[in-house]
């Protein structure tokens, strides 16, 4: 199979990895591979799937862009490429009120941007799975769900053991005992099989303003604030999209900027200033290491699978 190829010369710096690290469902997700100059994914396109690598030549200031797949499929993500990358952000009207902001601004956020996949179920998904349980379930269980009911990727990835997400109409036959089987708790499942019975109309959402955008994921039970605003910061977009209800974020974001631990009430009191471009705050902090000290041990990961599993 041969790929089709791109050129993108972005005209800025771009760090691949720094942008798209959230996309990222830990260090054993099924659908990424890093390598020292290039990175690979499997993605769920609208069109079907397709193995994505991307290498950056620095010093000609060009990214090197090849899709495996359906043409159509691959035509389709390469012509989003600069989009995922962030070509889209605008960070006019940004003022780093705090001084670690301006230093992680400084530091570490030369190269990155705020992504838009435009890809809505890819990041809903796993945004839903992580709903409520420690990372390690988290990644476990969208691990699981990738390896047991998507595709090995085309060309190149499946070579390596790189995957494709399951789509809609596959992730509506899977059966409720399977999800246990995942760990993923029955609540989960359930908002998932609502989510997979509403997927068109939840794919238009990147064609809506941002607040209407919102609304209508909400609209969908099981979704709330922070499920939403996970999926609007990766799929749309979204620089103001911060994780209210997470359960270390106002935490993190409080103690880096005033040396304090905050609720998020207080957060949003902190970043009101911030208005706009409060998730680019939450993820500037992140990329410059800013969490507030341990002070006991992690929280033990609870387990939904059936003992025999």
């Amino acid at each position: 199979m041969r790929p089709l190829a791109r050129i993108w010369v972005p005209g800025r710096t771009v760090d691949i990895v720094a942008t798209w690290g959230p996309l990222r469902r830990g260090a054993g997700d099924p659908t990424w591979r890093s390598e020292e100059r290039a990175l690979w994914r499997g993605v769920r396109t609208p069109r079907g799937p397709v193995t994505l690598r991307l290498a950056v030549r620095a010093s000609e200031g060009r990214i090197a862009c090849h899709a495996w797949g359906s043409p159509e499929a691959a035509d389709w993500l390469l012509d989003r490429v600069p989009q995922m990358l962030g070509q889209d952000d605008n960070i006019s009207g940004f003022v780093p009120h705090h001084a670690p902001v301006a230093a992680a601004l400084a530091h570490r956020g030369v190269g990155w941007r705020v992504p838009r996949t435009g890809l809505v179920l890819e990041s809903l998904v796993p945004a839903i799975i992580e709903q409520k349980v420690t990372g390690q379930e988290a990644f476990a269980g969208y691990r699981r769900l990738v390896r047991r009911f998507g595709e090995i990727a085309p060309g190149p990835g499946g070579e390596f053991g790189l995957y494709v997400a399951p789509d809609a109409e596959r992730l509506r036959q899977v059966p409720s005992w399977e999800w246990l089987r995942m760990g993923v708790s029955p609540q989960r499942a359930d908002t998932l099989m609502r989510v997979t019975r509403v997927a068109e109309r939840l794919a238009q959402v990147t064609d809506l303003p941002l607040p209407q955008a919102h609304r209508r994921l909400r609209a969908v039970p099981g979704v709330g604030v922070w499920t939403a605003s996970e999926t609007a910061h990766r799929a749309l977009g979204d620089a103001d999209a911060v994780s209210f209800g997470d359960y270390h974020v106002a935490k993190n974001i409080g103690w880096a900027l005033t040396g304090q631990e905050v609720d998020d009430d207080g957060l949003a009191e902190l970043l009101e200033p911030y208005r706009g471009h409060r998730y680019r705050v939450q993820r500037l902090l992140q990329l410059a290491g800013a969490m507030r000290p341990r002070r006991g041990p992690r929280m033990a990961p609870r387990t939904h699978l059936p003992t025999h599993f």
